[in-house]
């Protein structure tokens, strides 16, 4: 593969991590809690996501709410609102060094320059893959405990299960890991061939 085509499929690789980042940042999905009561009429389904909180009743009505204060929300969610958010923060400055440092745009005309800014970009993009993958890991470790301790009683008509966001976090993280380490290799052929192209003009040179 060209240096030219890792380039543009770990840009491609980021930019889908960076909306799947934005997806599990807005989704209300990061746990799934379903209560069973007497009768059906009193069952509803709560999930619980980082700026809001969802209740589903039996007859089909949802209401949200958000959040007063970061308090308010769950302890193991509390750090995950910080490392997404910083996330996102950090992906949109890789894709902004990633376009800046771009074959087809001349922001950064010196090459040695522009390889510089998108291993920048790349290693900022793997950063970011690793803060995602830390607050869904972390989520999905407590939830897995708590199915576990719930489990012992059986009067408990709670079942607690993780969500949607669990799963698009860790398929998010390993695209920005991958597209990350993409654009951290994507200009080492070519600066190889112009090291070789530069030799060679050298010695033509001293020939004549």
């Amino acid at each position: 593969m060209s240096a030219c085509c890792r380039h543009v499929l770990g840009l491609l690789l980021s930019i889908i991590g960076f909306l799947g980042t934005i997806f599990i940042c807005a989704l209300p999905l990061w746990k799934v809690s379903a209560f069973v009561g007497s009768s059906i009429t009193t069952s509803q389904i709560h999930f619980v996501g980082l700026w809001v909180t969802c209740v589903m009743r039996s007859t089909g009505k949802m209401q949200c709410k958000s959040y007063n204060s970061i308090q308010d929300l769950p302890k193991d969610l509390q750090g995950a609102r910080v490392l997404i958010v910083f996330a996102i923060i950090i992906q949109f400055c890789g894709i902004l060094l990633s376009v800046v440092g771009s074959k087809c745009i001349n922001f950064v005309p010196n090459k040695w320059q522009k390889t510089k800014v998108v291993i920048a970009s790349g290693v900022l993009f793997f950063i970011a893959g690793i803060l995602v993958a830390l607050p869904v890991s972390s989520c999905w470790i407590n939830l897995t405990n708590s199915m576990n301790s719930n489990s012992l009683f059986l009067d408990n008509f709670e079942t607690v299960e993780p969500g949607a966001v669990l799963y698009i976090g860790w398929a998010t993280a390993g695209l920005l890991c991958l597209g990350g380490g993409l654009l951290c290799c994507s200009f080492s052929s070519r600066n190889e061939t112009e090291y070789e192209v530069g030799y060679s003009r050298a010695e033509s040179v001293e020939a004549r």
